[in-house]
């Protein structure tokens, strides 16, 4: 049976409906397939409401358990989203939990948001999955200026930079959004202006996306992050965002309430209970006893070169991530770890940031850090040597089952050439 749906009843699609419906954002997206020059995705802070942030990051399972237990704490939840803490088209999970939650909880409306690069291939598929809102961040229509913006562009195991990424990207965005509207989903349009690159360009991006059928284009401030290429870059001034969107409404309708959410905003757009519920979302990212760890593709390396494994879990300010391709292993990208100095809650949101690894391959760690992370289902292990050597005794271990946590689970992984250390061969 078909559950008739308001679409009115999505805040961020209709202001008059903010104060009485709320939305959930699942975290269940990490990766990302673009860099963006003002993106710094580390993955909790308490004093940030911005996009990328996000104290864990839960499987579709656990996403499903997690709607559950909001929905009992706030039943004024009429939208379920996906807004990362990445991107949700570079992360097969979204897909999957979408279909859960679409089971499960049929009168919900489901959104995402993307920035487009992967969107052609999945649009028609997220339409036919009863998405009824999405949202796609077009930054500029010209690849000369979108160079300025994005670092580079991951297509497959392609890596595309300066204006070869930007073009591709936009080629991507406007097939995207051109299939979307064509399957009657609604697409909104997010606008970062960034002061000196895209500012004057603005009115352009708009007017392309009226061409297009979109129905709402958010003008957005860009808001300067630490450690980034515009982390000195003034943020625009109200007066600027105000006279952009009254030019740019002459074009496209603009939305004017956007509250820049977390990854893991839940709650009304004026009432936003992440940090309040952030315990039910960390509840709800641990794994299971019994969990097969195998169903994660991912191992996490504490590395300094990309050779060995040969770093301190404490001392690992970032991971790389690898994955098995055929018989031999593939580089996807590096994680920022959490900042040192917040006792066992680091080691909590390391065990979100990795919550799609089945392991985590470093030279030592504490008894904290090893108690938290494999509650989470992130098992820790000492070992040292070739990464790729590590990496294959993990994967040949399955569902790990057979493994210890020390050193004497990786057999040759530890011997690096030193002495035989504990446990070791």
């Amino acid at each position: 049976m078909t559950t008739t749906k308001d679409l009115s009843k999505h805040p961020c699609f209709n202001r008059e409906s903010a104060g009485s419906c709320g939305r959930v954002h699942l975290p269940v997206a990490p990766k990302c397939n673009i860099m963006c020059n003002f993106c710094n995705r580390k993955y909790d802070c308490v004093s940030e409401s911005r996009p990328g942030v996000t104290s864990a990051v839960l499987s579709p399972e656990q996403a499903v358990l997690y709607m559950e237990k909001v929905l009992e704490k706030e039943p004024r939840i009429t939208v379920c989203g996906i807004a990362g803490p990445g991107d949700p088209m570079a992360n097969p999970e979204t897909m999957d939990t979408i279909r859960l939650l679409k089971d499960k909880f049929p009168q919900m409306l489901f959104c995402l948001s993307t920035n487009g690069l992967a969107l052609p291939a999945r649009a028609a598929e997220l339409a036919e999955l009863g998405v009824t809102h999405v949202t796609v961040t077009v930054n500029a229509v010209d690849p000369k200026i979108g160079a300025k913006i994005y670092a580079w562009a991951r297509d497959g195991k392609v890596i595309h930079r300066g204006e070869a990424a930007a073009r591709l990207l936009l080629e991507r965005q406007l097939a995207g959004i051109k299939i979307l509207k064509e399957k009657g989903v609604i697409v909104k349009s997010n606008t970062i202006v960034i002061p000196g690159v895209n500012d004057h360009h603005v009115l352009e991006v708009s007017r392309t996306l009226s061409g297009l059928g979109v129905d709402i284009q958010n003008i957005m401030p860009l808001f300067p992050v630490a450690d980034t290429p515009f982390a000195e870059v003034p943020a625009p001034t109200p007066e600027l965002i105000r006279e952009l969107r009254e030019n740019a409404g002459l074009h496209v309708p603009q939305m004017s309430h956007c509250k820049r959410c977390r990854a893991d905003a839940v709650g009304l757009l004026c009432q936003d209970r992440s940090g309040e519920l952030s315990g039910l979302l960390g509840d709800c990212s641990r794994t299971a006893p019994g969990a097969d760890l195998s169903k994660r593709p991912y191992v996490a390396v504490a590395t300094r070169e990309g050779m060995l494994v040969n770093m301190h879990l404490g001392e690992a300010h970032k991971f790389q991530i690898w994955q098995r391709d055929g018989d031999a292993f593939a580089f996807v990208e590096e994680r920022w770890a959490p900042e040192p100095g917040a006792g066992s809650r680091r080691w909590e949101e390391l065990a979100g940031l990795l919550s799609d690894c089945r392991a985590v391959l470093v030279s030592a760690f504490g008894e904290t850090p090893r108690k938290v992370l494999t509650e989470s289902g992130v098992l820790p292990y000492e070992c040292s040597g070739f990464l790729e050597t590590a990496l294959a005794e993990v994967y040949a271990a399955g569902d790990l089952s057979g493994l210890k946590s020390r050193r004497k689970g990786l057999g040759k992984a530890c011997c690096g050439g030193a002495g035989g250390g504990e446990g070791c061969g």
